[in-house]
């Protein structure tokens, strides 16, 4: 659109008029003008045929005015098409190699998108979709970052997430940016906000049934996290009885991930936060079975394998724990987890200090890439 302010400018220069006696002719805001005419804001419609009548421009500004802005509209559906092939291509290289490497990337994508969006270069037509889709890459940021152990900055995503969808009106995706918060309350030692986040959805009407199964995993998750063993438990058994119903078409599209290998995972976190690691091993090595036997995802196959030293370490199970050490080396060449890296030098750190543990055990910890 600064093509168009150039064309006023000229127009007004051949007229022999300034910016306040044209706004004055026009009655419009001379503030308004001047940002239009500097390219800061986008002209209406309404603005552009009365220029044309003003300057005698023979309706030339307006339908310029028209074509530049199919063309950011076209703009707009390619960005949407980019966002959406990048997430795709993003969430494959993080199953297979970890989030470490393209965390800034994704984050790059949805920054790019968010600054159209606040500089007002997305028209209307096209604005609730792309609302949507900015909404799920600053999602799928979030997430990135929080596999890549970056904190911070994937809280912020995922707050910048909801309410990005909510804007956009988007309730699926809200659900989804508030389940990644409850998560990252768990990981973060704040059970009382997940809890609050996860009962906050339990209590809306009609919530589709597996938004609320996630819902209750996190329940049960911060409750356990808080020392609430029996009720905790009791989430989890409610969970496991919802876990058998097939998806319905009421469910998003981003609830299909919520299996058995989920569940028993985190039923084994939770048995190991509430400091019952003889408990949590069978749910763990589950999960990790399940993984294993299931798809290629590394990423995922390295957290269950740490998540199972925890457990063997906190249990003082060291047979075990050797073998679990043995099969990490092939797993850290390939994936790049800050989270699941952090978590694998506490545990290496709890089994060279723990003092039962043996001498030939430690170090062999020691001898672990990224320990």
């Amino acid at each position: 659109m600064n093509d168009f302010a150039s064309r006023v400018r000229a127009a007004l220069v051949s007229k022999g008029l300034s910016i306040r006696a044209a706004a004055r002719e026009l009655g419009y805001d001379p503030a308004y003008l001047s940002r239009v005419l500097n390219g800061k804001q986008q002209p209406s419609e309404q603005l552009a045929v009365a220029l044309d009548e003003l300057l005698g421009t023979d309706g030339s500004l307006t339908a310029f005015m028209k074509s530049a802005r199919a063309g950011v509209a076209t703009g707009a559906n390619a960005d949407i098409e980019h966002m959406r092939t990048s997430v795709e291509y993003l969430l494959d290289h993080d199953n297979k190699y970890g989030g470490d490497a393209v965390a800034q990337a994704a984050v790059q994508v949805w920054r790019a998108g968010q600054k159209r969006l606040d500089a007002g270069l997305v028209p209307g037509k096209a604005q609730s979709e792309y609302l949507a889709t900015v909404a799920e890459v600053a999602e799928i940021s979030g997430w990135l970052l929080f596999d890549a152990g970056q904190q911070g900055e994937s809280r912020t995503a995922f707050l910048e997430s909801h309410m990005l969808a909510r804007h956009a009106g988007d309730k699926p995706m809200g659900w989804f940016a508030l389940d990644m918060l409850a998560m990252h309350g768990i990981e973060n030692q704040r059970p009382g906000e997940s809890l609050r986040i996860a009962e906050g959805i339990l209590d809306e009407p009609r919530v589709p049934p597996r938004v609320a199964l996630l819902a209750r995993i996190r329940k049960a998750r911060a409750l356990a996290d808080a020392g609430h063993r029996q009720e905790a438990l009791i989430e989890f058994a409610i969970a496991r009885s919802a876990l058998a119903d097939s998806i319905t078409t009421r469910d998003p599209s981003w609830t299909w991930w919520v299996d058995d290998r989920e569940l028993a995972g985190h039923e084994g976190e939770a048995l190991l936060a509430l400091g019952e690691p003889s408990a949590a091993v069978p749910k763990l090595r589950r999960a990790l079975e399940l993984a294993i036997e299931s798809d290629s995802n590394r990423r995922v196959i390295l957290y269950y394998s740490v998540a199972l030293l925890a457990a063997y370490a906190s249990g003082q199970a060291w047979r075990e724990c050797e073998s679990t050490l043995l099969s990490l080396p092939p797993l850290l060449e390939n994936v790049a987890s800050g989270r699941s890296r952090r978590r694998l030098r506490a545990t290496v750190c709890e089994i060279i200090r723990a003092p039962d543990s043996p001498h030939w055990l430690s170090d062999l910890a020691r001898e672990v890439p990224a320990a």
